[in-house]
């Protein structure tokens, strides 16, 4: 299985970006996915993540209000919709899969990583 994230870069405080994080070779429709990030010298430590819909959305406080989750299983993509984005946002961002549905917030339970795209706010 292939997770291939996209969509990082440079971006200025308040502005908005979406990540996107298409999974290839495996199953996605029967998988809880989600969003991690790790700055430099920092654990990683989970952002957002997904069951079967967005009902099923978990996110972590200090993202609340500001990025939201979503997938489409069709295209089998996973989505992170990330507006008001401030410095301590910078990391690099990393999209995974888990073995079945049930959504955790430890990246040790999950199984399947992407590569990781960078995400640079500047102030």
């Amino acid at each position: 299985v292939q997770l291939q994230a996209s969509g990082g870069g440079l971006v200025q405080a308040g502005g908005s970006m979406r990540l996107a994080c298409t999974v290839s070779g495996g199953s996605f429709i029967n998988r809880a996915v989600a969003w991690f990030r790790q700055a430099p010298g920092k654990e990683r430590e989970f952002v957002a993540g997904i069951g079967y819909d967005v009902g099923t959305a978990a996110y972590t406080d200090f993202v609340k209000g500001r990025f939201a989750i979503s997938r489409d299983n069709p295209k089998n993509t996973l989505y992170l919709q990330m507006n008001s984005l401030n410095t301590e946002d910078t990391a690099v961002y990393y999209c995974a899969r888990r073995i079945n549905l049930v959504l955790r917030t430890d990246h040790r339970e999950y199984d399947d990583w992407g590569q990781g795209t960078q995400v640079t706010v500047s102030s």
